[in-house]
């Protein structure tokens, strides 16, 4: 495939299935079958327009290749369910951190880190929950565990845990940072060394300090609401995610408020953009665009957030079976997915339960391509959207 043409990858988790389309024509370029991909853990870009993802049915890691020969390019086994997956800057060591899965209380404490250049691999136990995880690179690369109730950064050397006898043994930090008990969502920087944690204070950030980390400042949310997951903007240089307030009860996510909340990294400055009411979940990153969907019983659109702060709306076709009003959005429902890369203007949008992808050029707004998968997409599917160079994989946190 040529490298000037953008991939899309799209999973239906639920299904089993994989495909990989050029964009922005829809063509089908491969397709895996009996993969059901961690939509929680997400695809993880790696250098030369590569992927890696979990398969928490065979309990592999998967690194793809989509724009070469064979698109798995190495399985390797990890524990599972995968709940998050991160690398350090040189795209080669890599961790994938457990969750609940289908149970309903956190029951894993196993960590798996791996080097893909020596194949070299090993799992440990750390603390039972939902833990993020940040691989912060250099020669002695370290390893961050974000943990809840009791909240904590805790530190590993990479190196240890790597050379980790069998067996599967219990490994404490080396270093800690305290954290508060509520912490969710998770990026790094990799040319500050920072590592930031979302809170409902604020994003917690800390800076490597030979082999442990020190605390600055709380960025503040400066609004009545809270982000729930971090993106770093490689091209911006910028943290985002979207604040959700209003009444936690999800029976009343319909008025659930939403803005586009974005840092700036080099300059300090934060910026709030009004998204509307429903539920906005995770973003994609375009070269000039943020794009988001809001799913409301009134109707869905996808949402275009400009370099220029502007947002421009347009409406998308209903899902059977999506959330509706007096029930949750998460139990039995359909969702959307959303997918961009930094290198592309191309925005992707699935219609869960529908089969559907919508490829949107975000210069204009209009829609280049309408995909129909043979699987319905249910819960609205995952996808990542990857350019041969497109600096996407200076984010070294799974999405």
């Amino acid at each position: 495939m040529p490298a000037a043409t953008p991939v899309l990858v799209v999973s239906d988790h639920v299904a089993g299935s994989v495909h990989v389309l050029t964009v922005p024509d829809g063509t089908v370029a491969g397709r895996l079958t009996g993969r059901h991909l961690s939509e929680h853990a997400g695809f993880l870009a790696l250098p030369e327009g590569r992927v890696a993802c979990v398969d928490d049915r065979r309990g592999e890691l998967l690194v793809l290749d989509p724009f070469g020969e064979r698109l798995v390019q190495l399985a390797v086994p990890v524990a599972v369910p995968a709940e998050h997956l991160a690398c350090a800057p040189s795209g080669r060591r890599l961790a994938v951190t457990t969750g609940l899965g289908k149970n309903t209380e956190p029951w894993s404490d196993l960590l798996t880190v791996l080097e893909l250049d020596t194949g070299d691999v090993a799992r440990v136990r750390t603390r039972v929950g939902e833990p993020g995880v940040t691989v912060l690179g250099g020669d002695d690369s370290l390893l961050v565990l974000r943990h809840r109730e009791p909240g904590a950064l805790a530190v590993h050397r990479f190196a240890d845990l790597l050379t980790a006898p069998p067996g599967c043994p219990p490994v404490a930090p080396h270093a800690s940072l305290p954290l508060p008990d509520d912490g969710h969502g998770d990026a790094q920087d990799p040319l500050s060394g920072q590592v930031f944690t979302a809170t409902g204070e604020g994003v917690h950030r800390a800076r490597r300090k030979g082999a442990a980390l020190v605390a600055e400042a709380v960025i503040p949310w400066e609004a009545p609401a809270r982000g729930w997951y971090l993106r770093l903007d490689t091209r911006r240089r910028a943290l985002w995610t979207t604040l959700r307030g209003g009444v936690p009860d999800p029976l009343r996510w319909p008025e659930w408020t939403n803005q586009a909340w974005r840092h700036d990294l080099e300059t300090g400055h934060t910026v709030r953009t009004e998204l509307g009411p429903g539920l906005v979940f995770r973003l994609a990153l375009a070269r000039r665009h943020a794009a988001f969907t809001r799913i409301h019983p009134d109707g869905d659109e996808l949402l275009l957030l400009g370099d220029d702060d502007t947002v421009r709306r347009f409406p998308l076709p209903s899902m059977d079976g999506a959330p509706r009003r007096g029930g949750t959005p998460w139990e039995g429902v359909q969702r959307r997915a959303v997918a961009a890369s930094p290198g592309s203007d191309w925005v992707a949008v699935t219609r869960g339960g529908h089969g559907e992808v919508h490829i949107v050029d975000a210069a204009t707004g209009l829609e280049a391509t309408r995909w129909r998968s043979s699987t319905p997409l249910h819960h609205g599917g995952h996808m990542t959207l990857r350019a041969w160079s497109d600096g996407a994989d200076g984010d070294l946190v799974g999405r």
